[in-house]
């Protein structure tokens, strides 16, 4: 089930289903909303969004009132997360599924949303889509890449090609607007060559794992995944992480693997990579990409959970393409 398309006029709902929006720099939100309001989008502001408790969040009764109300109100077209953090899967079982399966709009985020998202997904069908935060918004410069794949994603219909960006960052960018580190970007990688096509499952790896063995677990048979983590991953979680997703039912049969850009604080590199990569035996005869544009470092992809994407590795070209979003 994909929602309608944003479209100018349309107004967006903020929701801090993790970190509270209070955590948010006056400078970075007011760019944030200048950045969608060009789009021709209305930003609204939910409720308890800037609700506060000593982890920097707030109460799952908050929490679950401000995501229900943004699905029930039919104003809102779309719904997008503060931030990342570590608690939304805490509102799994709160959700009344069916309210946001009769409500279908979509919902963005990344990082400690991937809970949300894949369960979401999983009891509904609905699919909805790993990408930018407000907060994300509130960048002022590198940001163009990460706007214009999130219109493409969400406001566009068709099938869209993947292509890398120029540069990208790795920087405290929300303490320092000005003083900027921005890396040539070498392009994507390619460790086992081969194409794929199938269901688009992913986001942030150790958060997808949280919902392994409950009803909120999506299926991974048949899907190219695409994985990322934050700088708190090592080659070595890094690695166990992966090894305990492949072991879910169906990890046998994925037909892709795509792996976003991981944050210099993870030491990984693209030797540790390769060697985990071709440790997995799920992983034989399955094409995987590596050094894509999402995750914790940016410019990013917005990208549907649920949809569909084709790829090809081939050492020397690689192809991205998301088909149904």
């Amino acid at each position: 089930m994909i929602p309608p398309k944003l479209k100018r006029g349309d107004e967006v709902r903020v929701i801090s289903p993790s970190v509270s929006l209070s955590v948010v720099s006056d400078e970075v939100e007011q760019t944030a909303v200048s950045r969608l309001n060009a789009l021709g989008l209305k930003v609204t502001i939910s409720k308890n969004a800037r609700e506060t408790d000593d982890f920097s969040s707030s109460s799952v009764a908050s929490r679950i009132e401000d995501l229900h109300e943004a699905f029930l109100d039919p104003e809102v077209k779309g719904i997008f997360t503060t931030l990342g953090g570590h608690n939304a899967n805490q509102l799994l079982t709160d959700i009344d599924y069916g309210l946001v399966q009769s409500n279908p709009k979509i919902l963005c985020g990344y990082s400690d949303i991937t809970a949300l998202s894949a369960a979401i997904y999983k009891k509904t069908g609905l699919v909805t889509y790993s990408g930018p935060h407000f907060s994300t918004f509130g960048m002022k410069k590198g940001n163009d890449y990460t706007i214009d794949y999130m219109v493409k994603c969400l406001f566009e219909e068709g099938g869209y090609s993947v292509i890398p960006s120029g540069h990208w960052s790795d920087d405290k960018w929300y303490i320092d607007q000005a003083d900027r580190d921005f890396i040539t970007n070498r392009g994507r990688e390619v460790i086992r060559e081969g194409t794929a096509e199938g269901t688009l499952i992913g986001g942030n790896l150790c958060t997808l794992n949280l919902l392994q063995g409950t009803p909120f677990m999506p299926s991974i048979r048949q899907a190219v995944l695409f994985l990322e983590d934050d700088e708190a991953s090592r080659p070595e979680t890094f690695d166990r992480d992966l090894q305990s997703l492949l072991h879910q039912t169906g990890g046998e049969e994925i037909r892709g693997l795509v792996i976003g850009k991981f944050q210099r604080a993870s030491q990984m590199t693209s030797h540790l990579l390769k060697q985990i990569i071709e440790s997995k035996k799920e992983l034989r005869g399955v094409p995987v990409i590596t050094e894509a544009d999402f995750g914790h470092t940016s410019p990013m992809i917005t990208f549907p959970v649920g949809g569909r994407a084709h790829i090809i590795a081939e050492h020397g070209r690689t192809m991205i393409r998301i088909l149904e979003h």
